[in-house]
């Protein structure tokens, strides 16, 4: 049985990384009379559909996407949610 899964990815930059959009937002904001407003960071959403077969190997799986295409390890951080949306019976990826 091959399991179909929603992955919500959330890639940021280091902390470390100076994020000059970042800056710009939040200097915008503060033009725009939100003083309150700190450190702003600018960062990507991803959505997805994964299928495997069961949820460790699609952490495994969304590990090396992210690793290898959608973040830059040496400047960026990311993260994931995954949400089981079906079963695939007899269904091959």
């Amino acid at each position: 049985m091959i399991l179909k899964y929603q992955a919500h990815i959330y890639v940021t930059l280091r902390p470390s990384v100076l994020d000059p959009a970042g800056v710009a937002v939040e200097s915008g904001l503060k033009q725009l009379g939100y003083e309150g407003v700190e450190q702003v960071r600018i960062g990507k959403y991803i959505e997805l559909m994964l299928c495997a077969a069961n949820e460790d190997a699609a952490r495994q799986e969304l590990d090396r996407i992210c690793d290898q295409l959608l973040a830059n390890p040496v400047i960026e951080n990311y993260r994931f949610d995954l949400v089981e949306v079906a079963s695939l019976i007899g269904v091959s990826s």
